[in-house]
């Protein structure tokens, strides 16, 4: 950068030592993306330390930016800008999470700087002026019992209190205590000294994490960063993590780039949790960036949950990463009874509209015994507006596509005054005449029936019975014992007092038909968590056809069944984590532009692209996961030559996304 290196108070002096800086400039332009080199002056040289922030001249205007580190020489060839100022000494990016960063914006073809926004909250002076508390001892390691159900637990916790490197995908009991569990892996890390880091999906899990792990750690040894707590607070806090005052940390998805100290574990919960994928470019996911700083950083990797996602089953067939299961007879003794619509002829006979019926007569007479035993019963109820696609308005059959079974939409809207015909997400071709392939009717449905309307039927159903909803604006933490309905979205279940004494998983049509690659393993997941809420004793209902494999899963409690069927099928039609894929959402015109300057590997290849609405279309390139590096590596320079250009229309590229369609 040229400049002048001269100030009102006369010529300005670069330091003795290390005069360069390279600096990280807050610019969000993806031919920027890069350091750029600035002189460093005397007056400057005590405060400007790798990590801290500066204000720096960039093409004439005022920019903040990051000093990544301090070099003798430039490769410039020319006279160097000196730093506009050192914000402040504080060096906020460690250089661990710097790499991490660099590292993430790599794999998803995106910037240095949309990383670290996510990673560096913004700065409070008053709260920067202060001194952080002094680290409080190591606890004493916890014992084994709790993980004792599960043949490889001990083990686990064995290596995480000697320091040795483990990586596990732990499969959570039906009823688990989790946040106990994964208090006791933490303090098992704390013991020996060492930093510990766990990522939930929501504050409700965070609270119940919280309170197990300052049980075992001490209040004063845990931490969590949530955005809730207000800028000040969280910066606060996030501080005394990056200066060492406290080394365990807990939070939402944000926390995964937590500066903790000598860290020694990193851990999610419910990795398949959409929560956990970050909404901003360049849109990384919670799971992925844990497993890169695991393998960057040599910490151990926990992945939980009570169900298992593709991703999860991938790191255990190639060997990254163990599981840890309970046996067939622990899991015997604790999971609840679990049926199905349609599982036996009995049910057939007794109730001949069960298949078809929203609530059957299993369904009632489960909740009838649960409430005879003055137990909650839970009822789990898609949200309105869930599902995108249609399904048959007679048996509730997701409407599939006739050339290519991908599912059906209305686009809205009449043409010649008549309403336009349902369209196939996936090929885009119109479906006219469309005709149930089991039950041969012509009717189509699309809408599900909120958490307030299954309230106020179930209340009339159940006269005299307590009806509480948590979902939407409202979402219940805790519901007490005693009979009760409980009416819950999916995400939104409550814990109950001694669990619940039956769940009801209405509408599961609804689940499994969304236009999603991960609808079948999604449904499992949302079911397997309101399932697990429920005590040994209790019943568990899924209104879903009994022959479906996420059905049959949740009948045998098999989430490894599943993710190991769920992963062979993505790897034979060529879906992730099976392969690397991304998504390019644009314009009609800036998205074939895109297409056409694609230099891809020689795996690579592109589906589309199809309409998303009337001025945007999508397609999808995907390539091995052998060369995903070279798929980021091609979409970011061509994004880089869009930004360079000033391309007036927005491409949106997402890696390994969560949705294709």
């Amino acid at each position: 950068m040229a400049g002048k290196a001269t100030t009102r108070r006369g010529e300005r002096v670069p330091a003795a030592s290390l005069p360069v800086a390279r600096v990280c400039v807050d610019v969000p332009l993806a031919h920027l993306d890069r350091p750029f080199d600035y002189q460093v002056s005397t007056e400057q040289d005590a405060d400007a330390v790798p990590g801290c922030r500066v204000r720096v001249r960039f093409a004439g205007q005022l920019v903040d930016g990051y000093l990544l580190e301090r070099a003798e020489s430039s490769e410039y060839g020319r006279k160097l800008t000196f730093l506009d100022r050192v914000i402040s000494p504080e060096p906020v990016l460690s250089p661990e999470v710097a790499e991490l960063a660099r590292v993430v914006a790599d794999r998803y073809a995106g910037s240095l700087i949309d990383v670290l926004r996510m990673a560096v909250p913004p700065r409070h002076a008053r709260v920067e002026a202060r001194p952080s508390a002094e680290p409080v001892p190591p606890p004493e390691p916890p014992s084994d019992e709790g993980w004792a159900r599960y043949p490889f637990g001990p083990n686990l916790l064995d290596a995480l209190r000697s320091g040795r490197a483990a990586r596990a995908v732990w499969q959570a009991l039906p009823a688990e205590d989790w946040p106990a569990r994964l208090a006791e892996a933490v303090a098992s890390v704390a013991s020996t000294g060492k930093g510990a880091l766990v990522v939930v999906p929501d504050h409700r899990d965070l609270a119940r994490l919280h309170r197990a792990c300052a049980a075992l750690v001490g209040e004063a040894g845990v931490v969590t960063l949530a955005a809730d707590l207000g800028p000040s607070e969280r910066y606060k806090r996030w501080l005394a993590v990056r200066r060492g005052s406290v080394r365990v940390v807990l939070g939402p998805r944000g926390a995964a780039f937590a500066p903790v100290h000598d860290l020694g574990l990193v851990a999610v919960w419910d990795d398949g949790d959409d929560l956990h994928a970050e909404p901003r470019m360049p849109y990384p996911n919670v799971r992925d960036v844990l497993v890169q700083r695991s393998h960057l950083t040599g910490a151990s990797l926990l992945v939980g949950g009570f169900a298992r996602t593709a991703e999860a089953q991938l790191l255990v067939d190639s060997g990254w990463a163990h599981e840890v299961v309970a046996t067939r007879d622990a899991l015997r003794a604790v999971a609840p009874r679990v049926a199905a619509v349609g599982e036996s002829d009995w049910q057939e006979v007794k109730d001949a509209a069960a298949r078809s019926a929203r609530l059957p007569s299993i369904a009632f007479e489960a909740a009838r015994a649960a409430l005879a035993a003055d137990t909650p019963v839970l009822i789990q109820v898609p949200r309105r507006g869930y599902v995108p696609a249609l399904a048959c308005g007679q048996c509730r059959s997701p409407a599939r596509c006739r050339r290519c079974a991908g599912p059906l939409a209305l686009p809205g809207g009449t043409q010649d005054g008549v309403p336009r015909p349902a369209y196939c997400r996936w090929c885009g071709a119109t479906e006219a005449a469309y005709r149930c392939p089991n039950c041969g009717s012509r009717r189509l449905r699309g809408q599900v029936i909120g958490a307030r309307r299954t309230a106020e039927e179930l209340g009339r159903a159940f006269s005299g019975v307590p009806v509480r909803t948590s979902g939407g604006d409202e979402v219940l933490a805790e519901v007490p014992g005693g009979r009760a309905l409980v009416v819950a979205t999916p995400g939104a279940e409550p814990v109950a007092a001694g669990g619940y004494g039956a769940a009801l998983l209405l509408d599961g049509w609804a689940l499994l038909g969304r236009a999603d690659l991960r609808a079948a393993e999604e449904a499992l997941r949302r079911w397997m968590t309101a399932a697990a809420l429920v005590h040994a004793a209790g019943r568990v209902v899924v209104v879903a056809d009994s022959s479906l494999a996420p059905v049959q899963a949740l009948v045998r409690w098999d989430p490894v069944w599943h993710a190991r069927q769920e992963l062979a099928a993505r790897a034979e039609l060529g879906f992730p984590p099976a392969v690397r894929m991304a998504t390019v959402d644009g314009a009609p015109d800036a998205l074939a532009g895109v297409l056409e300057e694609l230099r891809l590997p020689p795996t690579g290849e592109v589906l589309g692209p199809v309409p998303l609405s009337e001025d945007k279309e999508r397609a999808l390139v995907r390539v091995s996961r052998t060369e995903g590096r070279a798929l980021a590596a091609v979409l970011g320079e061509v994004l880089a030559v869009r930004s360079a250009r000033k391309e007036p229309d927005v491409v949106r590229v997402k890696l390994d996304p969560l949705e294709v369609l």
